[in-house]
């Protein structure tokens, strides 16, 4: 029988800590609690595991924890909130492709500068 997912391989697979895990789940972000094994550790699902991953992308992408909580409300409210899923997350995608632009634009003028700083360098022997 599958024992499911101990937190520690959760949390090598995600990149998150067992402390965030357990804060995700206290935070209202889980869809559900991760059933416990009969030790009475946590055993995550597949399920639980791909959810995990998508708050950890929102999550590094600048969700809020307000607005991650929001989102996994409505997905546990299953079909009847899609439209506002969708919604909630074009919005968050906006945001994320403006903060692209913002880093591109950023990592322009980094170029620009060490460029600058090459030339001198050459130029001058330093």
């Amino acid at each position: 029988m599958d024992e499911g997912i101990a937190i520690a391989e959760v949390a090598r697979l995600t990149g998150l800590t067992a402390h965030t895990l357990r804060y995700y789940e206290r935070a209202g972000l889980m869809l559900s609690p991760p059933p416990r094994g009969v030790n009475g550790h946590r055993s995550y699902t597949q399920r639980d595991l791909a959810w995990v991953i998508l708050l950890s992308r929102l999550r590094a992408t600048g969700m809020s924890i307000a607005g991650m909580r929001r989102y996994a409300e409505l997905a546990g409210s299953g079909v009847p909130t899609v439209r506002e899923r969708l919604e909630l997350l074009l919005a968050h995608r906006e945001q994320v492709a403006a903060r692209v632009e913002q880093l591109r634009e950023d990592l322009t003028l980094i170029d620009r500068k060490i460029e600058t700083y090459r030339k001198n360098i050459e130029e001058n022997h330093v």
